[in-house]
């Protein structure tokens, strides 16, 4: 072997090695990534969970909004993305506990029972006002001493909450807006940040408050993070009124 030969050899070797430690070196990254966000969402392989549809207020008991199936679309592909299935349950078919597949519940609890008790039970210092009567504070959000009120296609909040009842618990997704386009807006928000947010707060339960800006023109794509508001949420209400008052500006 002349020494052409052992150079185009060598050379073609080391390419070859040099592609399969760069191939190795993306599984692993790539499996590292995947671990991560089925760990976030409670979805490892072949596991179950839950998405609890709302209906729409006012509205027929299996009629959902468009934007609510818009949200559910969303989470789907989030599920097969973590090579998990889903089971798509009516909300007041869900007669269960919390804590053995994952859930992801969808819609205010003006639509939506399992949403409902799930505020009722998780957190207490969270009131929205399902007054179906026009006014100022209809559909607002009280989180402790603060009130958030819905302006139409303007600026509308969602509540997207992460609740876990022990280590070992699988958690419970909440995605209560105001409107069905903030419902999908927050299940788009979790699944475009869910690094970002697995980063800051683990595999720990939070509740953060977002706000949806001008959807009559954005849609459910601008979104701003309000507050993260843990805390309060689950703290009892206060008993004095809620005394100041957020809207767009």
């Amino acid at each position: 072997m002349n020494d052409d030969v052992r150079n185009i050899v060598l050379g073609v070797v080391a390419a070859g090695l040099s592609a399969a430690l760069g191939w190795l070196a993306r599984t692993y990254l790539w499996k590292r990534k995947l671990r991560r966000k089925q760990a976030f969402f409670g979805l490892p392989a072949n596991s179950e969970s839950l998405l609890v549809v709302n209906r729409e207020a006012g509205g027929p008991e299996l009629s959902v909004m468009r934007h609510d199936v818009f949200a559910l679309l969303e989470l789907s592909a989030l599920i097969k993305d973590c090579g998990a299935h889903a089971q798509v349950i009516a909300h007041d078919a869900a007669q269960q506990g919390f804590g053995e597949r994952t859930e992801f519940c969808v819609g205010g609890p003006s639509s939506n029972r399992r949403m409902a008790a799930h505020l009722h039970s998780l957190l207490p210092g969270i009131r929205v006002n399902v007054d179906p009567e026009p006014g100022p504070d209809r559909g607002a959000f009280q989180i402790g001493s603060e009130r958030y009120r819905l302006e139409p296609g303007r600026g509308e909040y969602v509540i997207l909450a992460r609740l876990t009842a022990g280590n070992t618990a699988r958690p419970v997704f909440l995605f209560c807006g105001q409107r069905a386009i903030t419902n999908q807006a927050a299940t788009r928000y979790v699944a475009r940040n869910h690094e970002r947010l697995a980063r800051k707060h683990g595999n720990n339960s939070f509740v953060i408050l977002l706000k949806v800006v001008n959807s009559q023109a954005y849609g459910p794509d601008v979104v701003e993070l309000v507050a993260d508001v843990t805390r309060a949420s689950q703290a009892p209400l206060p008993t004095a009124p809620a005394q100041s008052s957020h809207r767009a500006s």
